[in-house]
C-alpha cells in the first residue's frame, strides 16, 4: 500500500493511535476510486433500524437484499461500507476483502420516542468481521447524551486497543433544540468539537445551515465575524472545530432529494474543505444504474473534475 502526501498528512494528524489503527484508516483512505485523495464517500445502510424496512427500501425493492448494499458500494467504488450487524453478516464472507466494513454499533427505532440508541454490535463481532472500524450514534442535546457519551467511551477504548477505526455520528437534538437548531451551524460545530473531543477519528454530521441557533452564540458569531453565509464557509467552519482539520470530517446526505440539490450540496462540501461525504437513502433508493451514474457524478466532485 503506497501512501500519498494527502493520506500521510491527514495520518499525522492521530499522533496516540496504534499501527493498526492507521492502517485500517488508510484502507479507508486508500480504497475505491478516492483512494489517496484524501476524501471520502461512504454508503451507509442502518435506515432499516432507524425508520423501518418499507420506508427504507420500497422505492428500490432490490434494496431489501443485504447483498445489494454490498455489490452498490463495491460497484461504485466507494471508500467503505457502514451497516449494523445482521446486514453486515449477511454478506462478509461474500465479500470479504472487497471493500472496507465499518461495523453500526448502536441503533434507535421509530416505534420508540426517546432520543435514544440501543448497543447492538460488539468489537469482537466488528473483529469477527473483518471491519476497518465501528460507527456509534451520539445525540449531543438528548436527556440520554451522558449515557451515550460513555458508552461511547467504552467501545471506542475498546477498538482502538485493537486497532480499529471510531467513527462518530454526531446528531444534536433534545427537549432543547427544534428543527431548525438540529442542523444550524453553530450546533452542527459543537456536536463535531464534541465527537473528536471523545476521542472520533472520524465524524459524520449533517450539513449546517445559515442558522446560529444558541442565543449565547450569536453575539461571538457577530462579534467575530464569523461567516456563515454559503455552505462551503459553513463547512470549513465545522472542520476547524473539529482540531483545525486534524480530524476527518464527513457529512450525511440527508433524506431523499432530487441529483441537483444533492450534487449542490456535494460542491459545497467540496468547496469548504470536507472530507467527503456518507449517503444512504439518496442512492440506495434509487435504481441502481441512477445511483451508480449519481456516484459517479459524486466522485468525480470530490476529486476535482466537476
Amino acid at each position: 500500500m503506497v501512501l500519498t502526501s494527502q493520506v500521510k498528512t491527514i495520518l499525522n494528524g492521530y499522533e496516540s493511535d496504534n499501527p493498526g489503527t492507521k492502517m485500517n484508516l488508510a484502507r479507508l483512505l486508500n480504497a475505491g476510486r478516492l483512494g489517496g485523495t484524501g476524501k471520502l464517500v461512504i454508503l451507509p445502510v442502518d435506515q432499516g433500524f432507524e425508520h423501518g424496512p418499507a420506508r427504507s427500501f420500497a422505492p428500490n425493492p432490490e434494496a431489501y437484499d443485504p447483498h445489494y448494499h454490498f455489490k452498490l458500494a463495491i460497484e461504485a467504488g466507494l471508500n467503505g461500507y457502514a451497516a449494523p450487524l445482521g446486514m453486515l453478516e449477511c454478506g462478509a464472507a461474500t465479500y470479504a476483502g472487497e471493500i472496507p466494513l465499518i461495523l453500526k454499533c448502536n441503533s434507535s427505532n421509530s416505534l420508540a420516542h426517546e432520543k435514544d440508541q440501543a448497543v447492538t454490535g460488539r468489537i469482537s463481532d466488528a473483529l469477527r468481521l473483518g471491519c476497518a472500524g465501528i460507527g456509534f450514534t451520539i445525540y449531543p442535546g438528548s436527556e440520554y447524551c451522558f449515557e451515550q457519551i460513555e458508552e461511547l467511551q467504552e467501545l471506542a477504548s475498546e477498538a482502538k486497543a485493537v486497532g480499529l477505526v471510531v467513527v462518530v455520528w454526531s446528531y444534536p437534538r433534545g427537549p432543547g433544540l427544534d428543527k431548525k437548531a438540529e442542523t444550524a451551524v453553530d450546533v452542527c460545530a459543537y456536536a463535531a468539537h464534541m465527537a473528536a473531543l471523545c476521542g472520533a477519528h472520524i465524524i459524520k454530521v449533517k450539513p449546517p445551515t445559515d442558522v446560529v441557533a444558541l442565543q449565547a452564540n450569536q453575539p461571538v458569531y457577530e462579534k467575530n465575524s464569523i461567516d456563515v453565509s454559503t455552505l462551503a464557509v459553513r463547512v470549513r467552519h465545522v472542520v476547524q472545530s473539529s482540531f483545525a482539520g486534524r480530524r476527518i470530517v464527513i457529512f450525511s446526505g440527508g433524506e431523499h432529494t432530487s441529483n441537483d440539490s444533492l450534487l449542490t450540496t456535494i460542491k459545497g462540501i467540496h468547496l469548504g474543505g470536507g472530507f467527503g461525504s456518507i449517503i444512504g437513502r439518496n442512492v440506495f433508493q434509487r435504481s441502481k444504474p441512477e445511483a451508480l451514474a449519481l456516484l459517479d457524478q459524486i466522485i468525480a466532485i470530490f476529486k476535482g473534475e466537476k
